[in-house]
C-alpha cells in the first residue's frame, strides 16, 4: 500500500558478518605505499587505479549519495500524497458503538465485521469505500511519481549493497583501501545499531589513527572516513522509514 520502503542490510546479521569479512581480507592481503606507486602523479588521480577496494569505495560513496537523494524525493512524494489524497482507508461505525474507526485494508475491515449477517451491508460499504479511496491514491501516484521513484530507489540500494559486498571481497592494496573497507563497515553498522555500542567506536578510532597517520606522511592523500569526525547518523528505523502515522482509530466525527 503507501509503506515507505525500508530494504538495507539485515541488521542483526549482515552487520557482523561485513565487519568479519573486511578485517579477513585486510589481514591476509599484503598493502603497498601510494608513493612508491603512484610516482609523481597526483594521489587522488592514482591512488583508485592502484586499488581496486578504493576504486569500489568511490562508486559505493555515489551510490549512498543517490540512495539518499532518492529516499528525500520518495519521502517527499509520498507527504504530498497523504497530505493531499490521505493514505487509502476507511471509516467503520459498529452498530450500538460510539467509536468511528479508520480500516486501512480488506483484512481489517473483515477481521472487524466478521461474517456477521447484521453487518453485512457495513462490510460492503466499507469495502467499497477502501476500494474507492485507493484508486484516488493510484491515480495521484501515477501522476506525481512516487511509486515510480520508491522503485527507483530500491534499484539504488541493490547497487549500494552490491559495491558494498564487492568491495569487502577485493583486497586493499594501500592504507587507504583498508580505511575505505572499515569506512564501508562504520555506515552499514553504525546507521543500523547504537553507534556507542561495541565495536562502532573502537572501529571509528581505528580509522581515524589510520588517516591521521597517512596524512602526516601525504596530507593531501584521498583517505576515506576522512571527512567524517563523528558517527554516521542512525538512519534505519527513522530517515528512511519515516512516514505519517497510520492510526488504527480515528477520532470520533468524520
Amino acid at each position: 500500500m503507501a509503506d515507505t520502503d525500508n530494504t538495507r542490510f539485515c541488521p542483526s546479521v549482515t552487520r557482523r558478518t561485513l565487519m568479519t569479512g573486511t578485517l579477513a581480507a585486510t589481514a591476509a592481503w599484503p598493502f603497498r605505499s601510494d608513493t612508491a606507486e603512484a610516482g609523481t602523479a597526483g594521489p587522488e588521480m592514482e591512488l583508485p587505479s592502484l586499488d581496486p577496494a578504493l576504486a569500489l569505495w568511490l562508486e559505493w560513496k555515489a551510490a549512498c549519495l543517490e540512495v539518499e537523494a532518492l529516499a528525500r524525493k520518495e519521502q517527499k512524494l509520498e507527504f504530498k500524497l497523504a497530505q493531499d489524497i490521505g493514505y487509502p482507508c476507511a471509516f467503520v461505525e459498529i452498530p450500538n458503538d460510539m467509536e468511528r474507526l479508520s480500516v486501512f485494508s480488506l483484512e481489517q475491515i473483515r477481521e472487524l465485521l466478521g461474517n456477521d449477517p447484521p453487518t453485512a451491508h457495513i462490510l460492503i460499504a466499507a469495502e467499497s469505500e477502501l476500494a474507492a479511496h485507493r484508486a484516488r491514491w493510484n491515480a495521484a501516484d501515477e501522476e506525481i511519481g512516487w511509486s515510480a521513484v520508491k522503485g527507483h530507489k530500491a534499484k539504488a540500494v541493490e547497487r549500494e549493497e552490491a559495491l558494498a559486498d564487492a568491495m569487502i571481497g577485493t583486497p586493499a592494496m594501500t592504507i587507504a583501501g583498508i580505511a575505505a573497507k572499515l569506512d564501508v563497515v562504520l555506515r552499514e553498522g553504525e546507521t543500523w545499531e547504537d553507534s556507542s555500542d561495541f565495536p562502532w567506536p573502537q572501529i571509528r578510532s581505528a580509522l581515524h589513527d589510520m588517516v591521521r597517520i597517512e596524512r602526516v606522511v601525504h596530507p593531501d592523500s584521498l583517505m576515506p572516513g576522512g571527512d567524517h569526525e563523528g558517527p554516521y547518523p542512525r538512519q534505519h528505523g527513522s530517515y528512511y522509514s519515516m512516514r505519517i502515522a497510520k492510526p488504527v482509530h480515528a477520532a470520533t466525527g468524520a
